[in-house]
């Protein structure tokens, strides 16, 4: 026998390997749902970008119920910028004015939902985009934030124009999608009472979908490895009191607390469990729900 028939038996065997460890977890998660949330480099790699697809196409074949919530604020600022029209942020979320959440509503429901869209049908599934205004699948309201100046101590109140905060997520819609053949591809848009648009994080919008629909796993997918520690290793698996305690001793700051905060609400909303996941790892989202070690950090 051929060194290459050696090769290629062994590489056969491996698969066979990767098949056998991941069944347990295909049947552990057979029929739930996972949501994940879809952004950075991960959406912006044309390599990764393939990958997720196929991932997300399989998770389906396999008999699990994956919901895509959508990130896209690179490209809403690259569109902007081509406009000439300033973009203004505070604590990360842009101050979204009338004529900038029409631009922000046509790049997130429009080219970077469709996109995702395709790339999974190409992938061989079936996909639907969709925003939170669809079937009224998201309410939302107004978010205001509080700020404290440091001189006087006076706080007031900011005007972020029409960013939004979900008020409701209706599991109908979802339910809709679970008991058939489509995979739902989510914009972060909701609807006000008075039929406002409200341009909402990607990242709070899947939190409150995978509460609704009380999935089983909620993936953020992000642009580092997971949460670290104050070493810079990774922290493979906390609990919600963990959580808690590294965001007061300092072990988690920046961008990395809303997530947190995010993944605690989830869980204390019903998921079982959340993840913030390196979404520039190949096959991560495969790698958390169907192996032993996952990739990322897991909160319970």
């Amino acid at each position: 026998m051929s060194d290459n028939t050696h090769d290629q038996r062994a590489e056969w065997l491996a698969k066979a390997g990767i098949l056998t460890e991941a069944l347990p977890y295909m049947r552990e998660h057979a029929g739930k749902v996972i949501v994940v949330k879809y952004g950075g480099h991960a959406m912006g790699e044309a390599a990764l970008s393939e990958a997720f697809a196929r991932d997300i196409v399989l998770l389906k074949q396999v008999g699990l119920n994956p919901v895509v919530v959508h990130g896209g604020g690179p490209q809403i600022g690259a569109v902007l910028k081509r406009l000439s029209i300033e973009s203004e942020f505070v604590d990360g979320l842009r101050v979204t004015d009338e004529a900038t959440v029409e631009i922000v509503e046509m790049v997130l429901s429009g080219r970077i939902n469709k996109g995702i869209v395709a790339a999974i049908t190409a992938s061989g599934g079936k996909a639907v985009g969709l925003s939170g205004k669809d079937g009224g699948l998201i309410a939302a309201r107004k978010l205001t934030r509080v700020k404290k100046d440091p001189d006087s101590n006076i706080e007031s109140v900011l005007d972020l124009g029409f960013v939004g905060e979900p008020t409701a997520v209706d599991p109908e819609v979802l339910d809709v999608f679970a008991r058939s053949d489509f995979i739902p591809v989510i914009a972060p848009i909701g609807l006000g009472a008075d039929g406002e648009t409200f341009n909402i994080n990607a990242d709070t919008v899947a939190g409150a979908i995978a509460v609704a629909a009380q999935a089983t796993r909620l993936l953020l997918l992000t642009d580092v490895e997971g949460v670290l520690d104050k070493s810079g290793k990774l922290i493979k698996e906390m609990t919600v009191a963990d959580a808690h305690d590294r965001m007061a001793d300092g072990t988690l700051t920046g961008g990395m607390i809303p997530k947190v905060e995010t993944c605690i609400q989830a869980i204390e909303g019903g998921v079982s469990a959340a993840v913030i996941v390196d979404g520039r790892a190949l096959h991560a989202t495969l790698l958390e729900i169907f192996t032993a070690h996952g990739s990322g950090t897991m909160i319970r």
